[in-house]
């Protein structure tokens, strides 16, 4: 991946990485300018981010009562 000029491809390649904040800062920043100009890349990053909340709120959740004594009752069981 040469940070000077990405396509598409790379960057959705290492998409994950860069959300995850694990790229050096060459091509971390090399990402960014790309999605700062193309609409496609930024949109598929926008959506990850906001599915990365919504998976992160959900597990904010307290499974009910009922559920959590079903999972408990067939873990004991194996």
């Amino acid at each position: 991946m040469s940070p000077d000029k990405l396509s598409c491809e790379e960057v959705i390649e290492q998409l994950f990485t860069y959300l995850d904040g694990e790229l050096d800062h060459v091509h971390s920043e090399a990402i960014g300018r790309h999605l700062e100009h193309c609409r496609d890349c930024f949109s598929r990053a926008q959506f990850e981010e906001r599915l990365r909340q919504r998976i992160r709120e959900s597990a904010m959740t307290q499974a009910p009562d009922r559920l959590r004594n079903r999972v408990k009752w067939l873990l004991d069981r194996y």
